[in-house]
């Protein structure tokens, strides 16, 4: 007679396994590497040409794959790594949102002007 569903869990396979992505290509070890480090490579263009946030989704998909088998400091270290690359993110659209406003501003004063010489 079959045992409980834990036996079935076990040769399920998880959906996490099937995802594959063309979408970030981080070097091998990196999650191994200073918070620090993972954090800037995971920014770069290089490893997440679409932006950090692929490489925020990357480093979050990482650490829940990985689960209970990460040490307690390994994890630590990953959040931290999460939270420096969260900076970036956030001072990426900082810089992102002054281009727009500056980029906006200027078209706006031409077509004023434009309208101005119009009028005139």
């Amino acid at each position: 007679m079959p045992s409980s569903g834990a036996a079935a869990m076990t040769t399920t396979k998880k959906w996490s396994a099937k995802v594959t992505t063309d979408s970030t290509h981080p070097e091998k070890g990196l999650f191994n590497q200073s918070p620090t480090m993972i954090a800037k490579s995971l920014a770069s263009k290089k490893v997440s040409p679409k932006g950090p946030a692929s490489g925020m989704r990357m480093l979050n998909f990482y650490i829940n794959r990985a689960g209970k088998n990460l040490s307690a400091s390994r994890h630590a270290a990953l959040e931290s790594a999460k939270a420096i690359l969260s900076e970036i993110i956030t001072e990426k659209k900082k810089q992102t949102s002054t281009e727009r406003k500056s980029v906006t501003k200027k078209s706006s004063s031409k077509a004023t002007k434009k309208s101005t010489r119009k009028a005139a």
